[in-house]
């Protein structure tokens, strides 16, 4: 959802991000092709996001010119062929088995695939309710992966001290527990969104006068597209200095992949705390509004990754768990294959 606002402000800078939905490029071709009729533009400037959300929007396709109704069937009917050939090509990687009905639904829930052939409203409105409902889940999920990284890198090290002696055992403990004091080592960080923490931006990257910063100023130089919105991607350059505090690229006690979620925490973080109509875009009247409250001008200290770990001991045993279980599976299988080709040898054998 915060996309297609994105796009009704005709924000130039996101149109080369990908949104990480598999539908990503039908997602953006849709919508590339109804901003071409004004009557439809004019409703995505004008139209309330929650009318957006409840299908408000989506009627309007009624009213679009016939020229660009044409190009949205043309465009469904590509979406359709590439996602037979995408279901095709998994079929037959799984040894032809049929999918299951649930997931073969999953795949086209964004449209009306009961009508392969033209573009209608219920196809828009499905479009928009699907690409809302995932944006709002994608953070979640890189979660998910982020603590599922993490749990695979310490079982790795695990699995590595096994192999070792005693005496080369205990080196590399050392070792690893010389490195996680050197990553903790570092500056201290401020609080996301902080009013110490905006100041620090307005001196080190903006090179004004902490004496002289002013949240009006600061908000309209840190929206670098100029629409009146501090979007996700403009709030998490604003934590780069943060950043660079903790993690460095040429470090062995650095993970760029743990930056990341550092980042993600960060932006989630002041989204929370500000945005308070949650678009998933911060407003100069929220901005404004949020450097009033005690949490930016006394916040408290700011839980970093090293002091909060991304899985609890009992993930950790049922993570482990699993790959064992994985790992069963797989030699099971490797078994019986190797079983069928021996079978199929002595049968070739006895033909002959």
């Amino acid at each position: 959802f915060v996309f297609v606002r994105t796009w009704s402000m005709n924000n130039e800078s996101e149109r080369g991000k990908d949104t990480g939905l598999h539908y990503d490029r039908y997602l953006r071709e849709v919508i590339d092709f109804l901003e071409k009729d004004q009557h439809f533009r004019e409703k995505l400037h004008n139209t309330d996001m929650e009318d957006i959300k409840q299908g408000k929007l989506a009627k309007e396709l009624d009213f679009v010119g016939h020229h660009v109704r044409t190009k949205l069937d043309e465009l469904k009917r590509q979406e359709v062929n590439r996602l037979r050939t995408l279901i095709k090509a998994k079929q037959d990687a799984e040894g032809g088995h049929e999918m299951n009905h649930k997931v073969l639904l999953k795949q086209f829930e964004y449209m009306n695939h009961m009508n392969p052939h033209t573009f209608e409203v219920e196809d828009l409105d499905k479009l928009i309710q699907s690409a809302t409902n995932d944006l709002e889940n994608y953070d979640q999920k890189r979660h998910e992966e982020f603590k599922r990284y993490e749990m695979m890198k310490e079982h790795e090290r695990k699995e590595h001290l096994k192999n070792l002696d005693e005496e080369h055992r205990k080196d590399e403990e050392q070792h690893y527990e010389e490195l996680r004091k050197k990553h903790a080592d570092h500056p201290k960080i401020n609080h996301p969104g902080s009013q110490d923490q905006l100041k620090e931006v307005w001196k080190e990257s903006d090179g004004l006068d902490p004496n002289d910063f002013d949240p009006k100023t600061f908000f309209k130089l840190h929206d670098t597209n100029g629409d009146g919105y501090i979007d996700e991607q403009e709030l998490e350059a604003l934590f780069t200095k943060e950043l660079e505090k903790m993690y460095r690229p040429n470090l062995d006690e650095d993970d760029m992949t743990e930056m990341e979620e550092e980042r993600l925490r960060m932006r989630e973080h002041v989204m929370n705390e500000v945005d308070t109509n949650k678009d998933r875009l911060v407003s100069l009247d929220e901005f404004l509004m949020s450097t009033n409250k005690k949490e930016f001008l006394e916040p408290d200290s700011w839980e970093t990754l090293e002091q909060a770990p991304a899985y609890t001991d009992e993930e950790m045993k049922l993570f482990e768990e699993q790959l064992a279980q994985e790992e069963s599976n797989l030699n099971q299988k490797t078994s019986d294959l190797q079983k069928q080709k021996e079978e199929l040898e002595r049968q070739q054998e006895n033909s002959t």
